[in-house]
């Protein structure tokens, strides 16, 4: 479903923002200096196939070590990153050009999901410009469920795409700087079709060995110019494998200023075609990866403009689904975060809202050997909580790890204030006689 940032083509600087979801010179070499670049861009599909068995071992020893466990994987490793970014470059345009079209009819501005374009002006919209004729447009709006209302909302536009891909002639849409009628989308070539194939199929494949292990399987958020491939790739694995729980969890990243859009537009779509929502929320871990990117290439900066926006986006998005919980009960939530105000608020809500922690659909997530503190409480009062562990060979881990550190180097600040409070326990027990209470 169409994700990452995409406001609307009639917004000036529209035409800056097109160049997130572009690959550029010096891209496939670490982002020209771009330093926390973890992304490595595979010469063939055989390397793919090599993570995809990796992963399938995560999943073994992930089963074998807890239950109800979960196993991360990363899509930038079953999809060669080229393929990511283009997928994710023509998601944007076709949500982009939904918005254009809401521009036209007076509705720009309005929250994504009350965007509804009338069948009858959009059909005479894309006549004029010369997209599809009456004729043709109409076919488009056969679908079983589609102008059967009279109006086309986002997600409905989106069910749109994957009919539009095998277009005979290549989709043109205007420019609104040249008034040039450019290719919004030109058909999915022969090699494209085997990568979106390919990558489905490896996904399909960790899901069936996680399905039969009893382990779950979070797909990683990653740069903002490959996620909205990565999250439209994972919205079509829940779709077959979310039927009666949430097997696949979707991550959502907060510090994104489209987070609410992504995540109502997603639990929306598994309301109507009732499957079970599964994400993980995560502030974000690529901020100066991005911004620096965004500098470099002159789109606008994805990323919220303050840690306190931030933080509000991560409330208003976990509120979010657990109201969709208590409505629903098909919605399950990973709280990955080491935030203590953060976690208060979910333990706060959970009793207003009446989910008990047995019901196993909100669960909590730290990084192994950080904010114990947190992770030992919950535990303890008998929350699911568990520790993200990254292992594998040492010189494939240590970089990753040293990568974290530098991303999250607000975070040795508060690392410091663990230790003291670490500190501050073990004199306390040492006076209170209690050493291994």
């Amino acid at each position: 479903v169409g994700h990452g940032p995409s406001p609307s083509s009639s917004t000036p600087g529209a035409e800056k923002r097109e160049k997130q979801h572009r690959a550029h010179q010096g891209f496939g070499d670490h982002h020209g200096g771009v330093t926390s670049a973890h992304t490595y861009f595979y010469a063939d599909e055989a390397k793919c196939d090599q993570h995809m068995e990796t992963f399938l071992r995560c999943i073994d020893a992930s089963s074998g070590s807890s239950e109800d466990g979960f196993s991360a994987i990363k899509l930038t490793a079953l999809a060669r990153p080229q393929f990511l970014v283009w997928f994710s470059e023509v998601l944007v345009k076709w949500r982009r050009f939904f918005h254009q079209m809401a521009a036209e009819e007076g509705q720009a501005g309005r929250a994504v999901l009350d965007t509804k374009l009338e069948v009858e002006k959009l059909q005479e919209a894309l006549a004029n410009l010369g997209i599809a004729s009456k004729a043709e447009s109409q076919q488009w709006f056969t679908g079983e469920n589609l102008g059967t209302s009279g109006t086309v909302d986002l997600l409905d536009w989106n069910s749109l795409f994957d009919s539009r891909t095998k277009l005979s002639r290549p989709l043109l849409i205007p420019n609104r700087k040249t008034g040039q009628l450019e290719p919004l989308l030109s058909r999915f070539s022969e090699e494209e079709e085997l990568q979106m194939r390919r990558v489905l199929q490896r996904m399909d494949v960790l899901a069936k060995r996680a399905t039969e292990k009893g382990v779950r399987l979070m797909v990683d958020a990653e740069q903002s110019y490959f996620q909205p491939a990565i999250s439209r790739l994972t919205v079509e694995t829940q779709r077959r494998f979310n039927r009666s729980q949430a097997i696949i969890y979707n991550t959502y990243q907060c510090y994104l200023k489209e987070a609410y859009n992504n995540v109502t537009g997603d639990v929306e779509l598994s309301r109507r075609e009732g499957w079970h929502f599964g994400t993980k929320l995560v502030r974000g871990a690529y901020m100066e990866q991005e911004r620096e990117r965004a500098a470099q290439m002159g789109y606008e900066d994805p990323i919220n403009p303050t840690y306190e926006k931030t933080n509000e986006m991560y409330h208003r998005c976990l509120d979010y689904v657990l109201e969709e919980i208590k409505h629903s009960r098909k919605a399950s939530v990973m709280v990955a975060s080491h935030n203590e105000d953060t976690v208060k608020f979910t333990l706060r809500r959970m009793m207003d809202l009446g989910i008990h922690p047995s019901d196993k659909k909100v669960c909590f997530g730290q990084l192994l050997g950080m904010c114990d503190q947190i992770t030992f409480p919950l535990g303890q009062a008998g929350f699911p909580v568990y520790k993200y562990v990254p292992y594998g060979p040492v010189n494939e881990v240590l970089p990753y790890l040293s990568r974290r550190a530098q991303e999250n180097r607000g975070f040795m600040q508060r690392a410091n204030r663990e230790r003291d409070l670490l500190w501050k326990e073990v004199k306390r027990r040492l006076l209170t006689g209690n050493l291994f209470s």
